[in-house]
C-alpha cells in the first residue's frame, strides 16, 4: 500500500470514528484541510439544528439519540457518512494543487511549487534545486 493509500484509509478511519461520535470533519483535519473540514462540521451541526427544529418537539428533545425520529437521524447519519467519504476521496486525489505528471512538489508539506523558486510558497521551507529536479523526475 502506497502512501496516498494509507493515508485515504487512516482519514476514512478517522472520519468514521468522528462520525460515530457525531463529528463531522475529522478526517478533513487528519489531512490538513481546515476550511473544508469546518465546512463539514458547521453544515452537519446546521442541518441537525434545522432537522432538529423542524421534525421534533423541541420540549421532548433530549441529549439522547434515541428520542429523534428517524427523519432526523437518517439525513444526519448520510451526511456524515458523505463527509467521512469527502476525507477519502482527498487523500486518495493526492497532493494539493497538482497540476500534472511534470509538477514540481514541496517534500516537506506535498504542495505544489514553481520550480524557479527556492522555497515552498506552501510552508516557506528552504528547496535544493537538486531535490526539485529529483522529483520532477520520479513523478513521470
Amino acid at each position: 500500500m502506497g502512501d496516498t493509500g494509507r493515508r485515504a484509509l487512516v482519514a476514512a478511519l478517522l472520519g468514521a470514528l468522528g462520525a460515530s461520535l457525531g463529528i463531522a470533519g475529522v478526517g478533513h483535519a487528519y489531512l490538513r484541510e481546515w476550511r473544508r473540514g469546518v465546512a463539514w462540521f458547521t453544515f452537519v451541526l446546521g442541518s441537525m439544528l434545522v432537522l432538529v427544529s423542524v421534525f421534533s418537539d423541541p420540549s421532548r428533545v433530549t441529549a439522547d439519540v434515541d428520542s429523534l425520529p428517524l427523519t432526523v437521524v437518517a439525513p444526519i447519519l448520510l451526511l456524515l457518512s458523505l463527509s467521512t467519504f469527502d476525507a477519502y476521496y482527498l487523500a486518495r486525489r493526492g497532493p494539493i494543487g497538482h497540476s500534472g505528471p511534470d509538477a514540481v512538489v514541496c517534500p516537506h508539506c506535498g504542495g505544489e511549487v514553481d520550480p524557479d523558486l527556492q522555497f515552498c510558497h506552501w510552508c516557506s521551507e528552504p528547496l535544493s534545486t537538486h531535490q526539485s529536479s529529483d522529483r520532477r523526475t520520479q513523478s513521470r
